[in-house]
């Protein structure tokens, strides 16, 4: 049966806890061994001081030089000792004989210790072993009046006094060593478990594979992604995002400073859920869906994907043409077969001449339904396509007629973008009028060609653009009706620019007459037949 793996986190709290215990084990022997070594010093000092306070008696100077046996020197001595604590004091003469001693057996015996140095006049500090055992000694000479060396005065304290005072601070350390250790403990465990908690508990190898998949997935798609985290700033955005916003993401950017459209800011930073919602970027027409992640009820953030719909609304924009031209060919189908049948009676009952007289009034009558302007404009798609919308207009109770003032010559060149501009001002304008007051409803319609340029403007009798929605009127998501989504408008300018043109709003009407747009697009018209 194979074991169980040691899992990371708790591998990362037992290496950290053995190297706290590792330094703090080595940081209490250096603190032993420095105060083991300050405190031998504290008491050699110590020992030199009273040494020094000895050998200041005058009395006891001049007894030793006379080399007075009467025990003098050893009761002064004595005293002193009781008096410091000291383990002993050792006075001798200057042939190192002793003249007092704790041991009175001692008494007349010569020094352990070579004394020449001290005897030649140098102070010694030293732990040594005697006959009363280990102690630290200071050793000074001793001086009569005149300060000649007339002998010396040794004093020294047990070690077992330094061991004593050691083991208390050591255990005054160990306690707040121990305190560190378990705070280092503490802290490694909950550094340990913040770990944890960041990683979702995943083991590294895990982690690893993760970044390999997110970068095969994210970069190998053909969907733009952007990751937004739980503060509202981008944590990452794949090269296909960056194409379709038309704009760089650096990451930590806030959502607030993202160059995007409107509506996919505020869904990004009130992080509400979006489906498959049409929004337009720069030349590009996109699908977003945007959505909350989160795991284990930590909240992780949000994902937007974007996909690129260009292709196929250029597509729906063809779609609605054929359509429209449909509708045209189909009601002018209704209408062909109403004057065949007319022309039909009349031939079947001999009139003649009435035939001949109703088949020159349709050849001299106005082009498709659009009024005399319809014969100034010589592109049969636009003719189509104002017949079709004419139609629709019809059916929701507003007249819409080509001006008086249209001419176009020549025919128009990229046939669906010229109709996406000239069909979402018109359906513009038709949804204004039909929810205006004024009656009849009616939609104004001027095309005119200035050499390769093509002016588009439309009018109708609505009641003209509310002053809030003046200025923002292009963008997507902004609808001056209920129902719209704010989408005609800026598809509309979207393919006016691609010309190099645009489209703007020329009057905002009001309630005496309904609002006006303008659009130029460039190079949307070739030379007339005439001209060619």
């Amino acid at each position: 049966m194979s074991r169980r793996p040691v899992r990371f986190a708790r591998q990362a709290l037992l290496l950290q806890i053995g190297l706290i215990a590792l330094v703090v084990g080595i940081g209490f022997v250096l603190v032993a061994s420095l105060l083991d070594r300050a405190l031998e010093d504290q008491f050699g000092q110590r020992a030199l001081a009273v040494a020094r306070a000895t050998a200041a008696d005058t009395e006891l100077a001049a007894a030793v030089a006379r080399e007075d046996r009467s025990g003098a020197v050893q009761d002064r001595a004595e005293r002193i000792r009781t008096s410091t604590g000291a383990l002993f004091i050792v006075v001798a003469d200057r042939q190192g004989i002793r003249l007092a001693h704790p041991s009175p057996g001692e008494i007349g015996e010569p020094v352990s210790t070579d004394p020449s140095s001290v005897l030649a006049g140098h102070e010694v500090v030293d732990v040594q072993r005697g006959t009363l055992g280990y102690s630290a000694r200071g050793k000074v000479p001793l001086r009569d009046a005149a300060g000649t060396v007339v002998g010396q005065v040794s004093v020294g304290f047990d070690t077992e006094d330094i061991d004593h005072v050691l083991l208390r601070l050591l255990g005054t350390t160990a306690v707040f060593t121990g305190g560190a250790l378990v705070v280092g403990v503490v802290g490694a465990a909950l550094l340990t478990r913040g770990l944890k908690r960041r990683t979702l508990g995943l083991e590294p190898h895990e982690l690893a594979d993760l970044v390999r998949e997110r970068e095969a997935v994210l970069y190998g798609i053909g969907e733009g992604v952007l990751a937004v985290d739980a503060d509202g700033r981008v944590s990452f955005a794949n090269q296909e995002a960056e194409q379709l916003l038309g704009t760089g993401v650096a990451p930590g950017t806030p959502v607030r400073e993202l160059a995007v459209p409107s509506r996919l800011r505020s869904a990004l930073e009130g992080g509400q859920p979006v489906q498959n919602m049409i929004t337009v970027a720069g030349d590009r027409v996109l699908v977003a869906n945007h959505r909350r992640v989160s795991r284990d009820g930590a909240d992780l953030g949000s994902v937007l994907t974007l996909r690129d719909r260009t292709d196929l609304e250029v597509l729906n924009r063809e779609l609605e043409s054929v359509r429209g031209m449909t509708d045209v060919l189909r009601a002018q189908r209704h209408e062909f077969s109403n004057r065949l049948h007319t022309l039909s009676g009349l031939l079947q009952t001999g009139h003649h001449d009435e035939a001949v007289a109703y088949l020159q009034a349709l050849a001299s009558g106005p082009v498709a339904g659009l009024g005399p302007a319809g014969e100034a404009v010589r592109d049969p798609v636009l003719l189509a396509f104002l017949a079709a919308k004419k139609a629709v207009a019809a059916e929701k109770s507003v007249a819409l007629e080509l001006g008086e003032t249209s001419w176009v010559p020549g025919r128009v060149r990229a046939p669906v973008e010229v109709t996406t501009v000239v069909g979402n001002l018109v359906d513009n304008a038709v949804r204004a009028a039909q929810l205006g007051e004024r009656r009849p409803a009616r939609v104004e319609v001027d095309l005119l060609a200035d050499g390769a340029t093509l002016h588009v403007s439309v009018v109708d009798s609505g009641g003209g653009v509310p002053p809030g929605l003046r200025e923002d009127l292009f963008v997507e998501g902004v609808s001056t009706e209920d129902g719209d989504h704010g989408l005609g408008l800026a598809l509309c300018r979207q393919a006016a620019r691609s010309f190099g043109g645009d489209v703007r709003l020329a009057d905002p009407g009001g309630a005496e007459r309904g609002a006006v747009f303008h659009a130029w697009l460039p190079g949307a018209v070739t030379e007339s037949e005439e001209g060619a």
